[in-house]
C-alpha cells in the first residue's frame, strides 16, 4: 500500500543482542524508503550497538539514551520522531508483515488517537504459546475508567499520531509504566481503538522490563492515585499552553 507520508517507529534498547537482529529485520520488512526506526540505547555494554551498525540502513536512527530507566529512553526516542504516527517496540519481540498496514487502517476507519492490537503471547525462543490471546489473558476491555482501574495498554502493541505527544511528553516522574500513561490520555483527548489481530509474537523471557504478574492492593490504589494526580495535572497544563499561557 502506497502512502504520501511517513512513520516512525520508536524503541528503547539496552543490552538486547540476544534479540534485537530478529526483531529490527521483522519492523524493517513493514516499513517504506520514507519511514524511520529511532533508537535509543541506554549505554548498552554487550553487541547491540554493533548489530544495529551492521544493517547498514538509513531508516535505523541511533541515538544516545539519558542512561535514566525504560521510561525516560522511550521518551527520549520519541523526542525524535518525526512520523505522521508512531509505533512502538521493544528490543525482543516479532512484527508479523502486515502489522503496519493493518494499523494504519485502522487509524484510518476509526478515526482514533491511539491502536492497541492483540498479540500471541510466546517463550523465550517462539516455541511455545504461553497465551494464544494477550487480549483473552488480560481479560481487555474498552473505556477510560475501565482502564484506570485496571490497565490493559501494552507498548509494544500500540501506536498513537504524533500530534499527540502534545500532550503525553513530558512522561511524568515514577510513573507505573508510559504505556498506561500513553493510553489513558489518548481516551481523554480522543479515542483509543483495541484492535483483536494479533499482529506481533510477544516474547516473554527473563530479562523483560514489564511484567505480568498481580500488584498489592494497597500498590495499585497508590499507583492509581498517582496517575490520577498527574492526569489532572497534566490537563490543566495543556490548557494553559493552548490559550497561550505557558510556553
Amino acid at each position: 500500500m502506497e502512502r504520501d507520508y511517513s512513520i516512525s517507529v520508536a524503541m528503547a534498547t539496552y543490552n538486547g543482542e540476544k534479540y534485537i537482529k530478529e526483531q529490527v529485520s521483522s519492523i524493517l520488512v513493514n516499513l517504506m524508503k520514507q519511514d524511520e526506526i529511532i533508537i535509543s540505547d541506554d549505554g548498552s555494554t554487550d553487541s547491540t550497538l554493533k548489530i544495529l551498525d551492521e544493517f547498514n540502513d538509513d531508516r535505523i536512527k541511533l541515538i544516545n539514551g539519558p542512561r535514566q530507566g525504560v521510561i525516560k529512553n522511550f521518551e527520549n526516542a520519541l523526542k525524535k520522531c518525526n512520523g505522521k504516527y508512531v509505533f512502538f517496540a521493544d528490543q525482543d519481540d516479532i512484527w508479523v508483515n502486515n502489522k503496519v498496514e493493518d494499523v494504519l487502517k485502522v487509524f484510518e476507519e476509526e478515526k482514533c488517537e491511539c491502536v492497541i492490537h492483540n498479540a500471541e503471547v510466546k517463550n523465550a525462543d517462539l516455541t511455545k504459546d504461553l497465551y494464544d490471546s494477550y487480549f483473552d489473558f488480560r481479560k481487555i476491555n474498552k473505556g477510560l475508567i475501565f482502564n484506570i482501574i485496571k490497565p490493559c495498554y501494552l507498548g509494544c502493541c500500540m501506536a498513537i499520531k504524533r500530534d499527540c505527544l502534545e500532550y503525553l511528553l513530558p512522561f511524568p516522574d515514577k510513573i507505573e509504566m508510559h504505556d498506561r500513561w500513553i493510553g489513558t490520555m489518548c481516551e481523554i483527548y480522543g479515542k483509543s481503538f483495541f484492535y483483536k489481530e494479533k499482529l506481533i509474537k510477544y516474547r516473554r523471557h527473563e530479562k523483560n522490563v514489564s511484567v505480568m504478574h498481580r500488584n498489592s492492593i494497597l500498590t495499585i490504589i497508590k499507583n492509581r492515585l498517582y496517575m490520577l494526580s498527574n492526569i489532572v495535572t497534566r490537563i490543566r497544563v495543556v490548557k494553559k499552553k493552548r490559550r497561550g499561557e505557558t510556553k
